[in-house]
């Protein structure tokens, strides 16, 4: 009894001489926006930028990115990307350009009003390095590179994940989505071609049969007649190079001009050229270059754009597969594009291992599993002819506007068919995700 004394008489001591210690406590450190991306993103370059539309930050980072995300050792390139921010918890978007990236607000972003992630493509734009090392710029590196940057901002965004992109980024989208089909919830190409060969004919038999037998008609005399006025055009062409301080060294004015006429149908449907405005037998030289000019855009050929698109024609020619040519209606006019091909434009003495396999795969992904892919096509873009053809059973929503071009997105389409759209993407993104119609 007397040691339970002592003991109850030890512990109060204690307990009174605790209470009278004072307890030091450290300070709660409460990190900025930005201290949380760079603490992130340790030795990326973080600049603040202006928001745009209803964000409340933006950020351009500059990324050290692997070479070989397989290889360490390989070294890094610097890889741009630029957040738009509105909050922690709302739904972030994912945009995978397929070249370089412009800041500006996507349509997805704007209907879930949610942050936007834009990534430039390794090796386009700003994230290009001085000498491009030719065998890391695959599909698989560039899904690395996607999956590293959303794999760190997923511990500080807490929303639901879509991805989104146009035409190469839009396939990008698909590519991305059959490697790491759980890193977002939904996904949203737009344009977004699967294509089959180096040469895929099924653009040509687009090009073959839609519209009307006139306007075909027409798009073919109109070519005839940039070739059979070539002297006069390329004065116009060289007139015009001179205004816009442009060189053709790499490939000649003349070469330039019979593959603008070579890709002419293609653009005019790829970018919904007007029939009622291709110029006849009566148009001048002049006007036969400005409407070339207004759908091919001559400028394609110069010096600086064949450059700016080498690592383009180095994907589509090496992995993605491209579109041909038909020479037949312009054979007995071409005097310097012998064998037409796009081949033309790759990068010199750099080899190329194409295989139709790997997009391949991405297609049987696309098409058997790909779940909650809402595609976007209009139906004269003759890359539409190489959109997946998907199974009943896939839960995924296509959607091709009548006529449309390359340039149809979302803000197109009927009031009733973008209900389907923001039905669809609020079935798949979940009930607890605000849907904003677009307003133009």
């Amino acid at each position: 009894m007397k040691f339970l004394k002592s003991l109850v008489l030890f512990v109060t001591i204690s307990f009174s001489v605790v209470a009278c210690k004072t307890i030091k406590l450290e300070p709660v450190v409460i990190l900025s926006f930005q201290q949380q991306l760079e603490k992130l993103f340790p030795d990326a370059e973080i600049t603040k930028m202006e928001p745009k539309d209803y964000f409340t930050d933006a950020y351009q980072l500059v990324l050290n990115q692997p070479l070989d995300h397989k290889n360490p050792t390989a070294g890094t390139f610097k890889q741009y990307v630029y957040l738009s921010h509105i909050s922690e918890t709302a739904p972030v978007v994912l945009v995978t350009e397929g070249y370089n990236a412009r800041p500006r607000t996507y349509e997805l972003s704007k209907i879930f009003k949610g942050n936007q992630v834009q990534v430039e493509y390794r090796f386009y734009g700003k994230s290009r390095p001085d000498s491009i090392p030719w065998q890391y710029l695959t599909n698989d590196q560039a899904v690395e590179d996607y999956h590293t940057i959303v794999t760190k901002l997923k511990r500080l965004y807490t929303g639901k994940w879509a991805s989104t992109g146009i035409s190469k980024g839009g396939e990008t989208v698909l590519i991305y989505k059959s490697k790491y089909p759980w890193d977002v919830r939904v996904a949203v190409p737009y344009v977004a071609p699967l294509i089959n060969a180096q040469e895929d004919p099924r653009t040509q038999a687009l090009i073959n049969t839609v519209g009307s037998d006139e306007c075909r008609a027409k798009i073919v005399q109109f070519q005839r007649l940039l070739l059979k006025n070539r002297d006069a055009v390329l004065v116009e062409i060289d007139n015009y190079a001179k205004l816009k301080n442009m060189t053709f060294t790499e490939v000649s004015t003349n070469e330039a001009l019979e593959y603008a006429a070579l890709e002419f149908p293609f653009s005019f449907w790829q970018w919904g050229g007007k029939c009622d405005e291709i110029p006849d037998e009566t148009a001048t030289a002049k006007q036969l270059f400005n409407y070339v000019n207004s759908i091919v855009g001559i400028g394609f050929y110069n010096d600086e754009t064949y450059y700016d698109l080498l690592p383009s024609y180095y994907q589509h020619m090496n992995e993605l597969g491209y579109y041909g040519f038909d020479s037949a209606p312009l054979k007995d006019l071409l005097k310097v594009v012998k064998n037409p091909t796009n081949l033309r434009f790759t990068p010199k003495d750099i080899p190329l291992n194409y295989s139709p396999e790997y997009i391949n795969e991405v297609r049987e992904f696309a098409e058997n599993r790909g779940t909650k892919i809402l595609y976007i096509y209009g139906e004269y873009d003759p890359w539409g002819a190489c959109a997946p053809i998907l199974k009943p059973q896939v839960e995924a929503l296509k959607m091709v506007l009548k006529e449309g071009s390359h340039s149809t997105r979302i803000k197109d389409f009927s009031a009733e068919d973008q209900q389907l759209i923001y039905d669809a993407l609020q079935k798949w993104m979940g009930y607890s995700t605000t849907i904003y119609p677009l307003v133009e």
